[in-house]
This record gives structure tokens, C-alpha cells and sequence, in this order.
């Protein structure tokens, strides 16, 4: 399952060269002719940071491998990670960040950013930038060759640049030397990430960028108001049908309630559709085969065809042109739809807070019917990236290296806190857990600026401000884990061919139409025979060259 931005917002809700060829990383799209690559998974083990991790505090729940561990209450002390402040020159760092929420106020002006900076002993000048429209301004900044001391990208951006592996190497700087196996040691809190997201960092054999891994292996989860359906008498859904008859029971247009937002990845997982890797399979004979092109994928696209016709999808989300499916999810408009992860613990931590029944609850992963086993897809290791600019000098590099360091401090730290929380007394009380409990000049001033600079060690946090979260959420990923699908692309960084990844989006918009009734069933196989035609056999070509070329 590729990474997008959907999945990050939920898993948490970035001068001028030429080569013989043509320009590098041009400014609005993929150029034609990009073949694609894919970063040998052996070779990659040699470039990055050897594993150390860093863990101060003993977790109160251990995750199953890949499901990170958690914790049920914040720590009573937290200690110092970094003794030495990072910063030397005094020379103000630019770095462009991407945030999804309303602009925080400037360096010298944010009480929170001028806390971390005197941690930090540099000023990082911040650029913070609409995330609805990020990638308009990488883009416009790759393409112009003007980048900053720290740029910030994520994966979906990335997958829109053009021959990105090799024009990386022209703007950015080789991580390379100062990471490479025991080299990482130089910077602990980094070698403290783990391997799977480093190796998701390398392009064309070259450490370079720095990771921010996915919280947990699971792209979605389907959410529902427990507490709305509890009170309708609505038992969770245990398979296909029990989820239709669930949106029947719950949807009433009078009151202006629909029972689901969008829903299709999760019918498409119960039924057993393919997600690794844009949606490939390996079969047991070696061949490929898309997840368009299997018998569960037309009965995932006629279950959505019956949802929408019954009129259980809320208007607005299944409207051409969408909705806030968050927004409707609070209000209890709409009861269940598929969100990442990430979403869970700040919405319900902000809704209990003036509605203390708000129960938001994934629903325990279930098959399509009765003793049929689902899947679960994958994210990627790394889903955003720090860039460095290239040529700023051996001890520029080193400087902000150790200012990435101090932004990968782990849970239990007093680095963590001030970058999570700020300031106790200033943006942040304590409950009487010692939970920090952010207050409006938090919201204010936090664009999550120091948080995207890299990755930290993710773990799971519950706390008093949200009572068994830990527990429920660790449950529910432990439970998931022995359905993951497995991938046998993993530990290989691709990235796609340009005639490959210009016809994913306007393939699944006439899907999403026939979902939708705007078109009929009786057009899939004719979407699905234009898809082949127009890039999809080589796309399968193209992924089982680089499986045989891992040997695999």
C-alpha cells in the first residue's frame, strides 16, 4: 500500500543543474521518459545507520513487530537525552515545513519555536506552509533549484517529482559519510530510528534524507461513534453483510445522519484485494496480478455500487468533489468510515472534552463473510523526509545533523516534552497523571515545526486525557497484525516509472465513478482493459524485473 497524504494526515490527520538528457526535478509534474528505480534492498544495508535503539522508559504494553509499543501513562520524570545544545554557528537555519491548520505566528515571534531554538542554540527560521497546497511549492522550489538549509517532503510529493533519484543528488546532500553503519553512533537519537525507515531513505544507492516513520504498519482503520451506535441498539459489524445491514440501521436522511463516509479500502481488505505495491500480487507461479484484475476487486466495486445506491454514504462525501470527513465524524452526521490512525487519540481527546460520551472506536478487523480470512495492507516505512541542501560544507552538515538529532529524542525525554508540548506553565499544564495538557496558545503557536524534522522513535501514548487509548489502540494493532499482508517488495525502495504513475489517479477516479453510480458496472472491464494498454503490463513487467533483480 503506497504511502499518500491521506494516510500521513492520519497517521500522524516536505541553483540550477543539468545532466546529458535534460533537466532534473522540473517543476510541475513527472517528465516523460522517467524508467523508474529501485534501490537494491542488500545494498542499502550498507549506507545507513546501524541500529541503536533508545529507550528510557519501559513501555506498559509491547506492540507485536511491526505495531510499536505503548505506554498507559506519561512518565513521572523524563531526563535529559542530549547534554550539549546542538548548535554552534549562530548562523539561523532555514527550513520549509508543511502543516494542515491555521499558520502559526514567525520565529521571534512564536514563544514556542524561540523555546526549542534556545535548546537547539540556532534559530531555525521556520517557512511554514499550506499542506493543501505543499506540493505546489516544493515543486515551484525544486523546479527554480532554490532550496532551503532544510526542506521538508513528503512521500506523495516526492512520487511527483520527476526522476527524483537522481535529481535528489543534485540539490541535496549525501548523508552517506555521516551515517553510514557505525558512523550513526555520532548522532545517537538518529541511530535510534529504526532500519526499515532508513533503508526507505536511500535513492540511487545514497543516504538521502532523514526519516520520519509511520507511526504503525496500518494505513486504515474503520472508525465508528461507538457511542452513537450504542445508543441505536447497532452491534459492531463481524462481516460484508453485517456492515451493510449496520449502515441501513443508522442511516436517517431526516435527521441529516448517513452511516458511512468512504469505506471502499476497508471492503477491499475484507474481501482479500492486494495492496503492496500499488495493489500487486505475486502468485504462487511467479506472475503478477492487479488488484483490478482479481474477482474480489469487482465485488469490493459492486458492494460500494449497493452502498451508494441505498443512500448510506453521506451526500457530501460521496459528491465529486468530497467533504470534511472529520468534520462529519464529530458532529455524529456520519457513524463509520475508514480514517488512518493517527486521527484517533487528538480527536478524541478534543471531543470528550465537552462531550464525555464521544467514544471514536475501530471496529475489530473482519472478512467478508464468515471464516474468510481479510487482509491488511502496508504503509511504508518512511512516509516524509529532511532534506539537507547540498554544499553547505562538512561543519554546516555536522551542525544540522546534530539539530536533527535533538528533534529524534524518544519518548521520556525532557527533548521530547519541549518539542511535543513547549513550555510547562506556558503552553502546557500537568493533569494529575502528569500528563501535559496543552492549552489555546499551544494551538496557536504549534505547527508540529520541529516535529517534521525528521523522525523520532514512534510509540504509543495514552494518558489522562484519554483514558484507555493505549490500551484500546495496542489491542486493536496487536489483533491486526497476524492479517498483514505480506510483501515481497520489502526492504526495496521503488520508484515508479513515469508513464506508470501518471495513469494511477485518473484510473481510480473513473473506479471511484462507477463506486459512485455516475458510470456503469458494465464499464469496469473496459476502465481495467485501458489501464493494461495504457501502462499497466508494463507495470507489471516493471515490478517483476526489480523482484528478480533482488533476487526474490
Amino acid at each position: 500500500m503506497s504511502t499518500n497524504r491521506r494516510t500521513f494526515l492520519g497517521l500522524v490527520g516536505m541553483g540550477a543543474a543539468t545532466v546529458a538528457g535534460g533537466p532534473l526535478l522540473s517543476g510541475c509534474s513527472r517528465e516523460p521518459g522517467s524508467t523508474g528505480t529501485a534501490t537494491n534492498a542488500d545494498a542499502a544495508s550498507a549506507v545507513v545507520p546501524d541500529y541503536k535503539p533508545v529507550q528510557l522508559v519501559q513501555p506498559d504494553i509491547k506492540g507485536v513487530p511491526p505495531v510499536v509499543d505503548g505506554y498507559v501513562n506519561y512518565p513521572k520524570t523524563t531526563v535529559a537525552a542530549i547534554t550539549d545544545k546542538p548548535g554552534t554557528s549562530g548562523q539561523a537555519i532555514r527550513a520549509t515545513t508543511p502543516w494542515w491548520g491555521p499558520p502559526p505566528p514567525a520565529t521571534g515571534q512564536n514563544a514556542y519555536v524561540d523555546a526549542v531554538n534556545a535548546a537547539l542554540g540556532v534559530p531555525v527560521e521556520f517557512s511554514v506552509q499550506d499542506g493543501n497546497t505543499y506540493s505546489e511549492k516544493v515543486n515551484a522550489m525544486v523546479g527554480a533549484r532554490d532550496v532551503p538549509d532544510l526542506l521538508v517532503i513528503p512521500g506523495w510529493d516526492i512520487g511527483r517529482i520527476a526522476r527524483f533519484s537522481e535529481g535528489s543528488h543534485v540539490l541535496f546532500e549525501d548523508l552517506t559519510p555521516y551515517l553510514a553503519k557505525e558512523k550513526g553512533a555520532n548522532y545517537p537519537m538518529l541511530a535510534g530510528l529504526p532500519t526499515p525507515a532508513w533503508k526507505d531513505s536511500v535513492w540511487g544507492g545514497k543516504l538521502m534524507g532523514v526519516p520520519f516513520p509511520t507511526d504503525n504498519p496500518f494505513p486504515w482503520a474503520l472508525f465508528h461513534r461507538k457511542d452513537l451506535a450504542e445508543a441505536a441498539g447497532v452491534a459492531d459489524p463481524a462481516n460484508l453483510e453485517e456492515l451493510y445491514a449496520y449502515g441501513k440501521k443508522l442511516t436517517d436522511p431526516g435527521k441529516g445522519v448517513w452511516a458511512f463516509g468512504d469505506i471502499s479500502a476497508e471492503v477491499e481488505q475484507a474481501l482479500g484485494v492486494p495492496g503492496s505495491q500499488q495493489g500487486w500480487r505475486r502468485n504462487a507461479d511467479g506472475t503478477l496480478t492487479h488488484k483490478y484484475e482479481t474477482p474480489e476487486y469487482k465485488q469490493a466495486v459492486e458492494f460500494m455500487i449497493r452502498v451508494f445506491k441505498d443512500g448510506l454514504m453521506h451526500p457530501e462525501l460521496a459528491g465529486s468533489k468530497g467533504g470534511d470527513a472529520n468534520a462529519l465524524l464529530r458532529a455524529g452526521k456520519v457513524i463509520c468510515w475508514q480514517g488512518g490512525l493517527g486521527v484517533w487519540r487528538g480527536m478524541q481527546r478534543d471531543e470528550s472534552r465537552n462531550n464525555p460520551a464521544f467514544n471514536l472506536q475501530p471496529i475489530k478487523v473482519f472478512g467478508a463473510a464468515a471464516g474468510q480470512k481479510p487482509v491488511r495492507w502496508q504503509g511504508t516505512p518512511g512516509i516524509i523526509w529532511t532534506f539537507i541542501k547540498k554544499d553547505l560544507g562538512q561543519a554546516r552538515v555536522e551542525e544540522l545533523l546534530r539539530v536533527l538529532n535533538w528533534n529524534a529524542a524518544p519518548f521520556g525525554t525532557k527533548e521530547y516534552e519541549l518539542r511535543e508540548y513547549g513550555v510547562e506553565g506556558t503552553h502546557f499544564t500537568r493533569a494529575a497523571d502528569g500528563t501535559p495538557v496543552t492549552n489555546d496558545l499551544y494551538t496557536k503557536e504549534f505547527a508540529n515545526q520541529f516535529g517534521f524534522l525528521g523522525g523520532r522513535p514512534a510509540v504509543i501514548v495514552g494518558g489522562a486525557d484519554v483514558p484507555h487509548y493505549a490500551q484500546d489502540m495496542l489491542a486493536w494493532c496487536n489483533d491486526t497484525v497476524k492479517y498483514i499482508e505480506p510483501d515481497p517488495w520489502t526492504g526495496i525502495k521503488v520508484e515508479t516509472p513515469t508513464k506508470i504513475a501518471t495513469i494511477a489517479q485518473p484510473t481510480e477516479d473513473k473506479l471511484t465513478d462507477i463506486k459512485r453510480g455516475r458510470r456503469p458496472l458494465s464499464d469496469l472491464e473496459a476502465v481495467v482493459t485501458e489501464w493494461r494498454n495504457t501502462g499497466g503490463d508494463e507495470a507489471r513487467e516493471f515490478y517483476a524485473k526489480v523482484l528478480a533483480d533482488n533476487g526474490r
